[in-house]
């Protein structure tokens, strides 16, 4: 087995989400879930088919989202796993409507940060072995950091 490390590539001020599904109607549940969460959402998403034809099946309401959403699950490779690119949209947004899709099997993560994917590589295929989302901490919130996590909330309406 070798191990690899991809980075999911996607435009500066989007949020992604990245998780493992199971079935072949991934692609047109989670377009239902989204456009029904958010009125004129624009996102991309690709699915990797893990059988049959083995496709990266794809859909969304914004094509250049659905071309980099196709060209990142062609890449990584990984069986049964699914990306959707969120513009304009935080995951918050659409979470409780993914989670609910019967064929999500799990989230790797949700975020707007720089991603790399840790994958195994065997004779049968591809596996994702977890994630690296964003970067280490590098120390403990002080007073002052905790005023400006308050603030920033209380700014983006997600806080009284």
């Amino acid at each position: 087995m070798d191990t690899l490390i991809e980075p999911i590539e996607f435009p500066e001020g989007c949020n992604i989400i990245f998780g493992m599904s199971h079935f072949i109607k991934t692609v047109e549940d989670l377009y239902e879930a989204l456009v029904n969460s958010m009125p004129g959402i624009r996102f991309g998403l690709a699915f990797n088919e893990a059988s049959g034809p083995c496709l990266v099946r794809s859909d969304g309401t914004d094509d250049e989202l659905v071309r980099i959403a196709e060209a990142n699950m062609m890449r990584l490779g990984a069986g049964h796993t699914f990306l959707i690119i969120l513009r304009n949209c935080f995951p918050i947004h659409v979470m409780p409507a993914i989670k609910a899709v019967r064929e999500v099997a799990g989230i790797h993560c949700a975020t707007a940060n720089p991603v790399q994917v840790l994958l195994a590589q065997t004779d049968q295929g591809r596996a994702v072995l977890g994630v690296i989302d964003g970067s280490s901490p590098i120390g403990v919130e002080g007073e002052n950091d905790k005023a400006v996590r308050h603030g920033f909330l209380r700014t983006i309406g997600y806080k009284r």
